[in-house]
């Protein structure tokens, strides 16, 4: 609600400034053009979401995400041991995981709900510690290959839209980490205030 009201209140204020400074003409041009160049980098970037969501469904298919669920239980089971015994919810976290992997943050966000929702039936009301972890680790997620990024460079004309790797699995680990570290630093404060 309060992204809307910043959002109308930026594009009113540049209108009427627009239109105050008598440049109603330049107003109008950069909002057709701007309009255009939306939907064309939508399209552009839709292409390669496209090929993505079809290997992570081949991924599915194929079982490959069941082994990848099994690859990250060790570390997943450490980060919410809460749920170690559950598997559909581990299987779950584990495809989040996997699509954050891949930098596919549209098909990561409807899976992380559905785990944060089998989380939240626990403790309802409440975010336990396991929901902050994993709203840390979908929000703060290491990506090994940053596609969405990727695209979005490639259709702005980028000749090597991937050279970006190195900083992205870097800063990424990085955010990562932190977000880890802080989550649990946070849980032991707050159980020491409750106690």
């Amino acid at each position: 609600m309060a992204m809307s009201a910043i959002w109308t209140g930026m594009v009113v204020l540049s209108l009427v400034y627009g239109l105050y400074a008598g440049n109603g003409a330049g107003v109008a041009a950069a909002a057709v053009e701007g309009a255009a160049a939306a939907v064309e980098l939508c399209l552009r970037m839709a292409g390669l979401m496209c090929l993505w969501m079809g290997v992570m469904e081949v991924m599915k298919r194929s079982g490959l995400a069941k082994g990848l669920a099994r690859l990250l239980r060790p570390v997943l089971n450490r980060l919410y041991p809460d749920f170690a015994r559950d598997g559909e919810t581990m299987e779950t976290v584990s495809a989040n995981v996997s699509a954050n992997l891949l930098g596919l943050g549209n098909a990561a966000t409807p899976l992380g709900i559905r785990a944060a929702r089998r989380m939240a039936l626990r403790t309802p009301g409440v975010a336990s510690d396991s929901l902050c972890m994993l709203v840390v680790c979908n929000t703060a997620s290491i990506q090994l290959i940053p596609t969405t990024v990727a695209a979005l460079r490639q259709s702005l004309g980028c000749a090597t839209p991937f050279d970006i790797l190195p900083a992205v699995w870097l800063s990424s680990a990085l955010s990562v980490a932190a977000g880890i570290l802080a989550a649990k630093v946070f849980a032991r404060l707050w159980r020491g205030v409750g106690a």
